[in-house]
């Protein structure tokens, strides 16, 4: 039997009256966390690492084209590619513009389990 994962929550919360902090068991769980998390911070958010992140919620203020779909593709793809490649794969990644919204669909494989799972995101300002 295989030993129980054990990662951080996001968002940070800390549990009732233990006072530590809450912990995520679910492993597919918290590789979603971890790819909300590189979409979703802008380049220069973190000190430490100002190259981490895709900055999606930038990319709701350029231009709904086709041509931005694309450059956006290529985006999520090397952030994820770059932050997750040990611990993901990605396979194929779709973009588009509705109203205002950015849709982003990752399809990617965990590498240690070798399932393959999707991520729907959807960016609003």
């Amino acid at each position: 039997m295989a030993d129980p994962f054990h990662g951080f929550h996001f968002p940070p919360a800390l549990e009732g009256e233990i006072g530590r902090f809450r912990r995520e068991t679910d492993y597919q769980a918290y590789v979603a966390q971890l790819i909300r998390q590189v979409l979703l911070t802008s380049p220069g958010e973190r000190i430490n690492r100002p190259d981490f992140g895709a900055g999606l919620r930038r990319a709701l203020f350029a231009p709904s084209s086709p041509e931005t779909a694309t450059m956006l593709k290529a985006t999520v793809f090397q952030a994820l590619s770059t932050w997750l490649a040990d611990i993901i794969s990605v396979d194929e990644v779709e973009t588009g513009f509705d109203n205002g919204t950015l849709d982003v669909t990752v399809v990617y494989t965990i590498k240690s389990r070798g399932e393959q799972q999707v991520i729907n995101l959807e960016v609003a300002a």
